[in-house]
């Protein structure tokens, strides 16, 4: 990731919160609601997957109706995703992986961005072009925090937003590893409450999600 984030005092999505809420919304009216909830609950940079027909709409109506959110745009896979995703007000880019095409539009697009990687090989790839923040993903299935320990003492200059199968119980775990800036995840957004337009429930969860860091000590 390359730019600052535009119109925030931080540097990079990684140090907005210890928890990036990763998002797919079926019904694009309850975009507005709940990225307020997450906000309110102390998580404002939340990724919306492109899993849906209506996940563009849903980025432009965070990015229009929540002045305290910092959306971004998650699976993103190719170079007209990435224009779209931008053109609709999207902030921040993460991909499952990356390619030198993909690669290339995302650094052209502006905006941070945060390329998937699950080996070494790929790790150093990015950091040969410059690229120092990434998305460790599937993060539980590709090794987990053992892995990334074993990453920060030859490869300090990486710095990893985790992804897949991560929960509350060992976000802490995660968070307290220095090459880690954030976690990403979905459990603060369970599908009966969402269902339920439960938006109070979604905010308690995102504001206990907002102080797992704290749990597990200090991690910078």
């Amino acid at each position: 990731m390359t730019s600052p984030l535009p119109s925030s005092p931080y540097a990079s999505v990684l140090d907005l919160a210890p928890v990036v809420p990763v998002v797919v919304i079926e019904d694009a009216s309850d975009a507005v609601p709940l990225a307020r909830a997450l906000v309110a609950g102390g998580l404002p940079a939340i990724e919306v997957t492109l899993r849906t027909p209506v996940a563009l709409e849903a980025i432009r109506a965070i990015a229009d109706g929540v002045p305290g959110a910092v959306v971004g745009a998650g699976t993103v896979v190719t170079p007209e995703q990435v224009t779209r995703c931008v053109e609709a007000g999207a902030r921040f880019l993460v991909s499952p992986g990356w390619t030198d095409v993909l690669l290339t539009a995302m650094r052209a697009s502006g905006v941070p961005f945060l390329p998937g990687v699950s080996t070494v090989s790929e790790v150093v790839a990015l950091l040969e072009r410059g690229v120092r923040e990434m998305k460790f993903f599937p993060a539980q299935a590709a090794g987990g925090t053992a892995y990334l320990k074993s990453l920060a003492g030859p490869l300090p200059q990486a710095r990893f937003c985790p992804t897949g199968g991560i929960g509350p119980a060992n976000a802490p775990e995660y968070l307290a590893l220095p090459n880690v800036g954030c976690v990403g995840g979905t459990w603060m957004l369970p599908a009966d409450a969402v269902a339920a337009r439960d938006w109070d429930r979604i905010e308690g969860l995102a504001r206990a999600a907002s102080g797992l860091r704290d749990a597990g000590g200090t991690c910078r």
